[in-house]
């Protein structure tokens, strides 16, 4: 059962939103911090006086206002709150879309739930609140398809390094050149267009911008 949780913020409205669905869920006790070290030391006070949080709601991006901070935004909140309270819940509130970064946060951060601000995420939030409390993890189902299709398709690091390469502006006929002077092999222009081909085909694109934009998207580059 969640009932008491720390919402860590920067804007106000945001806040208040998000203590209002809090409360619609008949969660009274809740503590807010604009800043990831003010939310880092309600926590270790919590449970230094043996009231912890249930949950922390955080979101990732957090603006410098010219304040000095240890501790720069949502991911180091994230490491540095498991080490002071193991088993704290943690449901990610972002504008955040990128698979790739939001597959990191499962897989390598541990985290219980994200829900993207959007259209309707006060009801998201809800679900993902009643599911953590339930002891599950919350997947949005919009974003379990976007992880499940970066990870239909395995990327070489010799295809994303040549991806980056076209998405940094240079031209593929100055790959070759590229990849000879770094001693990278294979480096023959008729092997990178092999390879580019294969990728478009399986991702049923037809021209390199496509590719690119697809992989800017997954995050992948």
């Amino acid at each position: 059962m969640i009932t008491k949780v720390l919402i860590a913020e920067d804007h106000e409205t945001v806040n208040i939103s998000v203590q209002k669905t809090l409360e619609d869920l008949a969660v009274m006790d809740i503590a807010h911090a604009y800043y990831c070290d003010d939310a880092l030391y309600k926590i270790t006070q919590a449970v230094r006086a043996g009231s912890s949080f249930d949950l922390l709601i955080t979101d990732l991006h957090f603006e410098p206002d010219g304040r000095k901070q240890v501790l720069s935004g949502g991911m180091d909140l994230i490491i540095a709150a498991r080490e002071v309270q193991p088993d704290l819940n943690i449901l990610i509130f972002s504008l955040e879309n990128r698979p790739a970064v939001i597959d990191q946060l499962y897989n390598k951060y541990d985290i219980d739930g994200f829900v993207p601000k959007a259209r309707n995420d006060a009801r998201s939030l809800k679900e993902a609140i009643n599911e953590i409390a339930q002891h599950r993890r919350y997947f949005p189902h919009h974003i379990r398809q976007l992880i499940d299709k970066k990870n239909a398709y395995s990327f070489s690091e010799f295809d994303i390094r040549i991806i980056t390469l076209l998405a940094q502006g240079m031209l593929q006929k100055d790959i070759p050149a590229h990849l000879q002077r770094n001693g990278i092999k294979p480096s023959g222009l008729s092997s990178i267009e092999k390879r580019l081909n294969q990728m478009k085909d399986a991702l049923g694109f037809t021209k390199n911008e496509q590719l690119v934009a697809h992989c800017k998207d997954l995050g992948a580059i």
